[in-house]
């Protein structure tokens, strides 16, 4: 039997701006993106030391999953092999992937070539997190919201995860755009409300930062 699915809580990162369930809670518009993103990270008052050997794809996917989970998620309702993470981009991990070429032209970095691969993004916020769910990272053209959901949707529907953090997660150069969904089989009551059951249209108005 199909179960119907909810987004428990959702964050968006998006020109100098963060949101979380649709508010506003940070702005730092002036800031290029390494500033940022650690901007970001101590206003929030995060005390995790390998978050400064990360690159600025796997920063702004963590953070993100961060400010997604804080108050949200209580992550003793699951085993860690019932929480998945899947998530998308256009870009795969080219920001990091050029600057490792241009050192490469001398000595190459080996501390961002650990990080040419999108994956290693998912894997920073597992290992943060303690997830062991299914994990994957999809290259699309575009945000995708029907491949999103019904992946997700298949992934709960057959048990395969009880919980699953997804989304889109994108960084090249300046331009960057995170938009990170929990989504939970079930919520309470005050969550289980048409605008919250995991849909495409719901999906694309979190996307979009449509209100209502």
């Amino acid at each position: 039997m199909q179960i119907k699915s909810y987004i428990s809580s959702n964050c968006v990162i998006d020109d100098g701006i963060v949101y979380k369930n649709g508010k506003a809670v940070f702005e730092n518009r002036e800031a290029g993106v390494q500033d940022f993103l650690q901007s970001v990270y101590q206003h929030f008052g995060i005390k995790y030391p390998k978050f400064y050997k990360m690159d600025n794809l796997s920063k702004l996917g963590w953070l993100a999953a961060e400010i997604l989970l804080k108050d949200n998620f209580d992550a003793g309702e699951y085993k860690p092999e019932d929480v998945g993470l899947i998530l998308a981009n256009a870009n795969s991990s080219l920001d990091t992937d050029i600057r490792y070429y241009e050192t490469a032209k001398e000595i190459a970095s080996p501390s961002l070539f650990v990080y040419t691969l999108p994956n290693i993004m998912t894997g920073e916020i597992c290992i943060r997190h303690n997830f062991k769910g299914e994990n994957a990272f999809f290259i699309f053209e575009k945000f995708d919201a029907g491949f999103i959901q019904e992946y997700v949707n298949n992934l709960l529907n057959n048990n395969n995860l009880q919980a699953c953090i997804c989304g889109w997660v994108e960084l090249l150069e300046d331009q960057y755009k995170a938009v990170l969904f929990l989504v939970e089989k079930t919520t309470g009551a005050e969550m289980a409300m048409p605008s919250n059951i995991f849909t495409i249209e719901n999906i694309l108005k979190i996307y979009q930062l449509e209100n209502g």
